[in-house]
């Protein structure tokens, strides 16, 4: 087995992977609850909430909270799962530390 070219694919494959992994950040996800829409970044912060005019009304403010929770938490479970599928796919099912 030739080093050299060993350590020269572990580069390449970390090389890879850090690119992978700035794509999945600089990715929007969107979560959607009864028609509210948040949107956040691979990173999990979000970029912008939308909520429809009719539920503006101060009276559902509770309620309201709770779907941008919903959605909130919505858009992080895509952007988990997506970065999981890619990542493991990218590392075919190598144990890597920290992955």
């Amino acid at each position: 087995m030739d080093l050299t070219k060993l350590m020269e694919q572990a580069k390449k494959m970390q090389q890879d992977l850090a690119d992978m992994e700035n794509e999945l950040n600089d990715t929007i996800y969107e979560g959607e609850s009864q028609g509210v829409i948040v949107k956040i970044n691979g990173k999990c912060e979000m970029q912008e909430v939308l909520i429809p005019e009719e539920m503006m009304n101060p009276d559902d403010r509770e309620m309201l909270q709770d779907l941008i929770l919903i959605a909130q938490n919505d858009a992080v479970g895509k952007a988990a799962a997506d970065k999981e599928e890619k990542l493991g796919a990218a590392t075919a099912g190598l144990k890597l530390p920290g992955m």
